[in-house]
């Protein structure tokens, strides 16, 4: 009972601890990537969100509403972006079945048979049959635990099912969904995983399901179209930075050494020595990367960013603002251009900072670090209620409610009452509180 009920909970934890992973470049090829799945599906394309976590585990899943969570570890073992799009038609199956909602049906079925187990064992111990009770609360265990893991893998074959009917529909070759479960395939060998079936387990074995969707595949017109050559040469760019910003900097020049002058390889060597602090070599690499394509918006952001965590906000500037203009004030890009020109120190550039802030949290309010440098900015100019504001929203979404009620509390103070700013931190205090007063209640 208590291994089970663990087992459940574990399943159902929110992503709340996870390190999430936002990137200008990565999250537009994502869309990209996913565009043509999602009209397949006919859901709401404004709606669905891919979200990437900063975690090396091979792993993607669906928790509510529209949103799907991929592994950093899932794009750096897949090969293609092909591969990464047959997840992703795969998770989709998981929305348009409505499976995290339906998950705790999964779970009353198999608590039933829990509870009823207990019950029953209960009685045979308390009338003295103790061996008897006690094989009858293991065998209830059993039951449930095997009640649920159908019912999960009976999702997981769903999921498959939907998946290759989106990437069918969308025109995509299903080769890449094979080649990634022939990955996750290898790795149960390596773990030693019995393969002769799937009991005991929340999805099918790779095996099983490499079987069941080849047929599947093979018959369907799209199985020898190529992949989009502009979206695979995105993804091998996409998947060297991603790389870079997170493995060691030893892991990264030794999957990408000086041997490799490619696009992908100066890339991901251009993060790693940023992040070993040799500035000079990440603009070498930067700086050829320029060489053949200078309007390249996040070779730009990346020069610029180097030379701003170098301590030289006033030289990222002009790289910078080309990458704004260039993707049309994208708000990843403009938050970072807004906090190089705070780190001038230089009062001319505070206004320009503000409206460039304003309109960053405007496309996109759920970027923290934009809230904060709007905050920054406003105490430079004098506005410590604005401030106290941004400070708040940053805050919130960081998910440190002390902090988030107590600066819009001075907020509300500073600001005149019912009018727009007002309101928004009286928001913020009244969600703040019911966060705070929620996780109280958990911890």
């Amino acid at each position: 009972m208590v291994a089970f009920l663990a087992m459940i909970s574990i399943t159902v934890q929110p992503v709340v601890a996870q390190s999430i992973l936002r990137d200008a470049e990565t999250e537009a090829l994502f869309t990209e990537m996913v565009s043509p799945l999602v009209e397949a599906s006919e859901l709401d394309a404004d709606e669905v969100e891919v979200i990437l976590i900063n975690d090396r585990q091979i792993n993607a899943f669906v928790a509510g509403g529209q949103r799907m969570f991929f592994y950093s570890g899932l794009i750096e073992k897949a090969d293609s972006a092909n591969e990464v799009q047959g997840v992703m038609a795969h998770e989709l199956g998981h929305i348009t079945g409505g499976h995290a909602i339906r998950f705790n049906e999964g779970v009353k079925t198999a608590t039933g048979i829990t509870l009823l187990s207990l019950v029953l064992g209960a009685a045979a111990i308390a009338a003295g049959a103790g061996d008897a009770g006690m094989g009858i609360l293991a065998a209830g265990q059993q039951a449930a635990l095997g009640k649920f893991l159908a019912f999960s893998r009976v999702q997981e074959r769903a999921a498959d099912s939907a998946g290759a009917r989106y990437l069918s529909e969308a025109g995509i070759t299903g080769k890449g969904s094979i080649d990634f479960f022939k990955k996750l395939q290898n790795f149960e060998f390596r773990l030693g995983i019995p393969q002769e079936d799937s009991y005991g387990r929340t999805h099918p074995l790779s095996g099983e399901r490499i079987s069941l969707l080849r047929e599947v595949y093979q018959a369907d017109p799209a199985w020898d179209t190529p992949s989009d050559p502009e979206i695979e040469a995105q993804f091998q760019r996409v998947k060297a930075k991603l790389l870079g910003f997170t493995a060691d900097p030893a892991v990264t020049l030794r999957e990408y050494p000086e041997s490799d002058q490619s696009v992908p390889a100066r890339y991901a060597r251009a993060y790693a020595w940023h992040k070993s602090a040799y500035p000079d070599r990440a603009l070498y690499e930067v700086n050829n990367l320029l060489q053949t394509t200078p309007d390249d918006p996040y070779f730009l952001e990346l020069h610029g960013q180097i030379l701003l965590e170098s301590g030289k906000p006033n030289d990222a500037l002009k790289s910078l603002r080309k990458a704004v203009q260039l993707t049309n004030n994208q708000p990843l890009i403009a938050s970072l251009f807004g906090h190089a020109l705070i780190a001038t120190e230089d009062p001319q550039y505070f206004e320009e900072a503000t409206q460039v802030l304003k309109a960053a949290v405007h496309k996109d309010n759920r970027n923290p670090f934009a809230w904060y440098q709007l905050g920054v900015v406003y105490s430079h100019q004098g506005d410590m209620a604005r401030a106290q504001l941004a400070t708040a929203e940053s805050s919130l979404l960081e998910r440190n409610y002390a902090s988030a009620i107590r600066s819009s509390q001075i907020a509300m103070a500073g600001i005149t009452e019912n009018t727009a700013d007002w309101i928004r931190a009286q928001d913020i205090s009244f969600i703040a509180k019911a966060e705070f007063e929620k996780s109280s209640r958990r911890r």
